[in-house]
């Protein structure tokens, strides 16, 4: 039996651990109730632990235990994408933080760690449900630490963790109402036991090994199609020992004035940044006001995405030991030595940050007012860092952020402790409610009074949607076949068809029923004019009394996207 771990074997644990679930993601992916194309569990969870697998592979194997799981943790969390990303980070940015003086570990601190992790995603998580990964590992650490009364060795301790995890995950099905009536387990959880399971097989010497072909977080992350609505120019990671006088709260804000996609961890020694930004020397110099700078390492990705576009292999960070080294032998360079901008304190009060897909979208919310969009969306969850980057790039005091998309409110949350600014998540889960809210933003009224009127108006907004089933599913009482055409209400399933204009007939009716006034119909990147043409009529037709708007929207996935007022 093994009794303890090193620095190296958490590393290694790690790594494999998001080989698996990456090898294992569509796996994980079709226990996915819903039908509709989103971005799934599966590769959410694959993509966010697929950053701290690119940042633990640069690692040395000298490493402590607790260096290894603050490069775990301080990755997932930046790399964090959906709901299940989120809350794989947060599981680990507890384990690392019981983790972080320890330069080995037995099963009693394994089993600690895994504790204090599930505590942490607890608190974090406003409306914890049963019958979900939350479950699995709770489950999974009280055992474990029950099982240290008899023992402390760490195979013992991670053999009786995965017992309880799988029995945990079976369970699931009985623990959620939705879960039970389609006769599957918890998506999430089975990406937790995959985890544990490749965990332990990496701590006997035989890790999972990535697939042919896998890829990271970072090579897997859909790119904008408009690569000239990058706002921010520079990735700029960085880390600095503590001083005396560290307030990361402020210096959190003030980074989120300059750039987006902010993420910062930290143990009780030292805290890393990561920001994109478009002065990168700025941040630098107000780091320093917080403490002593140890490493900064900035890419410019605009000339990354122009690389990669032109078939040339682009610059990445990975170059950066053989950069570091070139630059250091340049006597005259030191970081920070160089000229930097100078930030422009915030303009205005209020500044917006928008998630959603399309360039129709996306000009719409603009002359709306929205300062930065974050492209993303259904199939495409950007990263906490995504959003970040955007708040940080938002000449104002306050930035209001639409999610726009139920499966990336949690990690839009997560930008509020990790950003200078104040931040306020607005839980706008479509594209519609986020353009209502807009239009109630009033510049002069307070935070809370915004906040509680634009909450108070997406209320009144009633979505629809029109796409395509995905997967095969009976879901609801509805024999579902993939390529249906699906239409959902309020984000329920409304019906299905093989004809579209069906659809879109009774979706009119309800709007009918609804006493809708105006409804405005934004068609996507794989409708043509002449189809939305007809989609209006049809509206128009059966609503005759109601406003009907037709407009571009450009999305993905989504034929349409019908708002309802």
């Amino acid at each position: 039996m093994k009794e303890f771990i090193s620095g190296a074997e958490l590393k290694s644990m790690f790594i494999s651990a998001a080989a698996s679930v990456d090898l294992n993601k569509q796996q994980i992916n079709d226990l996915n109730v819903f039908p509709v194309p989103d971005g799934d569990t599966g590769t959410n969870m694959a993509l966010t632990l697929g950053n701290a697998a690119k940042e633990l592979q640069k690692a040395s194997d000298d490493i402590t235990v607790g260096r290894c799981s603050e490069i775990a943790a301080s990755a997932l969390l930046r790399g964090a994408r959906g709901n299940s990303g989120v809350i794989t980070s947060l599981l680990f940015r507890g384990f690392s933080k019981y983790m972080k003086e320890k330069t080995t570990a037995n099963g009693q601190d394994f089993a600690a760690a895994l504790s204090n992790g599930v505590e942490a995603a607890y608190k974090a998580v406003m409306k914890p449900a049963e019958g979900t990964i939350l479950t699995v590992s709770r489950v999974s650490a009280e055992t474990a630490t029950e099982a240290c009364a008899e023992t402390n060795d760490i195979e013992n301790i991670l053999d009786v963790a995965i017992v309880s995890a799988r029995a945990a995950l079976e369970e699931t099905v009985n623990q959620n109402p939705v879960l039970k009536k389609a006769g599957v387990i918890d998506a999430g959880g089975k990406g937790f036991v995959l985890i544990l399971e490749a965990m332990k097989a990496a701590m006997l010497g035989n890790p999972v090994v990535a697939g042919e072909g896998t890829e990271t977080a970072a090579e897997e992350a859909p790119m904008p199609a408009d690569f000239s609505n990058f706002t921010f120019t520079y990735d700029t990671v960085f880390i600095v020992r503590k001083g005396e006088n560290c307030d990361l709260e402020a210096y959190g804000r003030y980074l989120d004035s300059i750039g987006d996609s902010l993420v910062i961890g930290e143990d009780d020694e030292v805290f890393k940044v990561h920001v994109h930004t478009d002065i990168p020397g700025a941040a630098l110099t107000e780091a320093a006001k917080h403490g002593v700078l140890e490493l900064a390492k900035i890419e410019n990705m605009r000339t990354q995405v122009e690389d990669v576009a032109a078939g040339r292999k682009a610059m990445t960070t990975d170059d950066l030991e053989q950069i570091e080294e070139e630059l250091e032998q340049q006597e005259e360079w030191t970081p920070g030595s160089h000229d930097v901008r100078k930030i422009a304190a915030p303009e205005k009060k209020y500044g917006v940050v928008a998630v959603c897909a399309g360039e129709g979208i996306a000009a719409m919310f603009r002359d709306l007012g929205v300062d930065q969009i974050v492209f993303g969306g259904q199939t495409m969850n950007p990263s906490t860092e995504d959003i970040l980057k955007k708040i940080d790039a938002t000449p104002s005091e306050v930035v209001i952020v639409l999610p726009n998309n139920k499966n990336i409110l949690m990690a839009a949350e997560q930008c509020k402790r990790l950003s200078e600014k104040q931040v306020v998540v607005l839980p706008t889960a479509t594209v519609p409610q986020g353009i209502t809210a807009m239009l109630n933003l009033d510049p002069s009224a307070s935070v809370e009074e915004n906040e509680a009127t634009m909450t108070d108006a997406i209320q009144g907004v009633t979505t629809m949607q029109v796409t395509y089933a995905a997967r095969n599913s009976d879901f609801d009482g509805y024999a579902i076949s993939a390529g249906d055409y699906l239409a959902l209400c309020g984000g329920a399933l409304f019906g299905t068809d093989r004809s579209i204009d069906i659809l879109l007939g009774g979706l009119a009716k309800k709007a009918s029923e609804l006493g809708s006034e105006f409804i405005t119909i934004f068609y996507g990147e794989d409708t043509t004019e002449e189809e939305a043409k007809k989609a209006g009529e049809i509206f128009a037709a059966v609503c005759p009394d109601a406003e009907v708007t037709v407009l571009s929207g450009g999305q993905p996935v989504y034929y349409y996207l019908i708002s309802v007022e």
